[in-house]
């Protein structure tokens, strides 16, 4: 199976690299995959597989107007030309989602079939994008959150301000699990491997839903620190001076019924987390 990686540079692309060691890996410079052109103009034969992790990221910056362009050719019109070119060549397209497509007011853990119902402008770029991948009969829609890996995130930052001996302040209404890029990026290779049917799949860690408090003070407790040094917070407290931040669901937990019943058992985040602070320096 030849297999392209595009946004290969990244947290989750990174993983997927160590991952299918032998994949094409493609950071934006070798293809800027917003650019319909350059997607038509590259060389797909004998590609079976492109696994699309290039993405707008930053969730707060994709609220200004002067982004909403560029947010949008990077989580949308990109899934489109990918999208193309697998039309025309036949390769199968693996997206990365997010559960910023809903509004986290769903009561208990989200479906794969709950419809859209985005609070952003991130969000709802990454809703249209969805739908542009599954205009290919050959896709998965990986539906993921709270992303861990080689690379700037919350789990670092927090045990860098535990090593520092500083006390932040967290929300602790937002409830979720993390996702360690080593799971993502092997639920993506079993989806693959066993040829599960096409379609959404929500795929986190496994384990006890928790807040971001919760996962800081777990992060903290792990650097030798006590979990009360960890202050809590609401959402709204916490964005009440910061009004052009983009608004947060509240329920980010995504039901993983659906992945474990293909026979992947993801790990508990606690566990990963674990395994994760122990590598760090």
């Amino acid at each position: 199976m030849t297999t392209v990686v595009v946004g290969a540079n990244g947290q989750l692309g990174r993983a997927l690299q160590k991952r299918f060691p032998d994949a094409v890996a493609l950071d934006r410079a070798a293809l800027n995959v917003a650019d319909g052109e350059a997607v038509a103009r590259y060389d797909w034969s004998g590609v079976d597989v492109v696994v699309n992790a290039a993405a707008w990221t930053a969730v707060d910056a994709a609220e200004d107007p002067a982004n909403h362009a560029a947010v949008r050719a990077a989580n949308v019109d990109a899934v489109g030309h990918l999208a193309d070119a697998g039309e025309r060549h036949g390769f199968t397209l693996v997206h990365i989602s997010s559960e910023y497509v809903f509004d986290g007011r769903y009561d208990g853990p989200i479906p794969e079939d709950l419809p859209p119902s985005p609070l952003s402008v991130y969000g709802r770029s990454k809703a249209d994008g969805d739908r542009e991948a599954a205009r290919l009969e050959r896709h998965y829609v990986v539906r993921t959150t709270w992303v861990v890996g080689e690379g700037g995130n919350f789990v670092r930052t927090m045990a860098s301000l535990a090593d520092r001996g500083v006390s932040p302040t967290v929300v602790d209404d937002q409830v979720g699990r993390p996702t360690f890029t080593t799971d993502l990026a092997g639920g993506i290779a079993h989806l693959l491997d066993t040829g599960a049917a096409f379609g959404t799949y929500n795929l986190t860690n496994a384990g006890e839903p928790a807040s971001w408090a919760q996962v800081a003070a777990a992060v903290f407790e792990a650097r030798g620190r006590s979990a009360d040094d960890v202050g809590r917070t609401s959402t709204a407290e916490y964005f009440a001076d910061k009004p052009q931040a983009a608004v947060r669901p509240l329920n980010s937990v995504l039901d993983l019924s659906k992945i474990t019943a293909t026979g992947f058992a993801p790990r508990n985040w606690r566990t990963a987390l674990s395994e994760y602070l122990a590598a760090l320096p």
